[in-house]
């Protein structure tokens, strides 16, 4: 089986700010909602975990897996979506000039920011991890967690599935909810 979940809030989330690579950490409030999520979902087993080494990533798949023996690897195809000169940037999904709009209402006509990536970027780095990990261990029959982010996790979910970069943000993916892709 594999499953994906997203981290839990950040100041950053609640400030509306873009977070991409920046190394933002889980405020109190996405603390207790990983807690509660992993409590919610004790029952599901995992025989490995693959982690985003960003911090809020980290907090997550820790308090989410709590006292499991479950191994956790970090691996940098899960960061975050690198939004380049523009992380930090306020309201960046309703500034029509703010040119990171795209990525949240056109993502396949998303060409990327200075130091940062575009959609083809992300999907490319992300669909590496699904061929060379995750598909190879799921035909072992592992059950397998991946901790992430919205836009990495988004890529990862539309590449599974064989979806579209049209579908790509379709699945909605709130912080700390556990999906079950198969």
């Amino acid at each position: 089986m594999l499953y994906i979940i997203r981290h839990g809030k950040t100041d950053w989330n609640m400030q509306n700010k873009l977070q991409g690579h920046m190394d933002i950490p889980l405020n109190e409030e996405g603390i207790q909602m990983a807690i509660e999520s992993g409590k919610k979902n004790k029952d599901v087993h995992f025989d490995i975990c693959f982690c985003s080494p960003l911090t809020r990533a980290k907090q997550t798949a820790a308090y989410f897996l709590g006292d499991r023996k479950v191994p956790v690897i970090y691996d940098d195809r899960l960061k975050e979506m690198n939004f380049g000169i523009y992380e930090g940037a306020l309201n960046y999904r309703t500034d029509e000039n703010c040119p990171v709009n795209v990525f949240f209402k056109d993502p396949a006509n998303y060409n990327g920011v200075k130091d940062g990536e575009s959609t083809k970027d992300l999907m490319n780095r992300t669909k590496d991890f699904l061929d060379t990990v995750v598909n190879p261990m799921l035909k072992e029959g592992k059950d397998i967690l991946i901790v992430g982010h919205g836009a990495a996790n988004s890529s990862l979910i539309c590449q599974f599935r064989g979806l579209g970069v049209e579908k790509f943000w379709d699945e909605g993916i709130e912080n700390c909810r556990l999906i079950k892709l198969c």
